[in-house]
């Protein structure tokens, strides 16, 4: 099956490689380790998938929420798939630190950001790649 992006996931985030049956994305605001798990699938809703792929997609989960939370050091992970905008399914996986610019408040609909540079986007894909959590990158 060929995954294609929703506009809206390609224009708010890079794209970092493949991960499984999945795409992993990184948001282009820096100012938060946000990672974006893109399942390939049609199905819009994590419970319509066969329980095969909820049990990969929930591993997969679980290895990129481990990696930010070693990586960056964080103090919560915020997971969720919300969709109401974008109906493609996916799943976001936000490292949070109690520090940080909309803390304690929710991510979405915040106004603050950063560029990520692309020497910062090339660090962190090989460091995923080294790490064997994305097996290839995209460029």
């Amino acid at each position: 099956m060929s995954l294609t992006l929703h506009p809206q996931l390609q224009a708010d985030c890079y794209l970092l490689g493949r991960i499984d049956n999945s795409l992993l994305l990184l948001h282009k605001n820096a100012l938060l380790p946000w990672f974006i798990l893109v399942p390939e699938t049609h199905e819009n809703e994590l419970y319509k998938l066969p329980n095969e792929q909820q049990t990969l997609v929930s591993n997969t989960v679980n290895q990129i929420a481990g990696f930010i939370e070693t990586h960056f050091k964080t103090d919560k992970l915020n997971i969720a798939t919300i969709g109401n905008i974008v109906p493609q399914l996916h799943i976001h996986i936000i490292g949070r630190f109690t520090d940080d610019f909309c803390w304690p408040n929710p991510v979405w609909g915040q106004t603050k950001t950063s560029p990520y540079s692309e020497e910062d986007i090339h660090n962190l894909q090989k460091t995923l790649i080294d790490k064997n959590i994305i097996q290839t990158h995209i460029d």
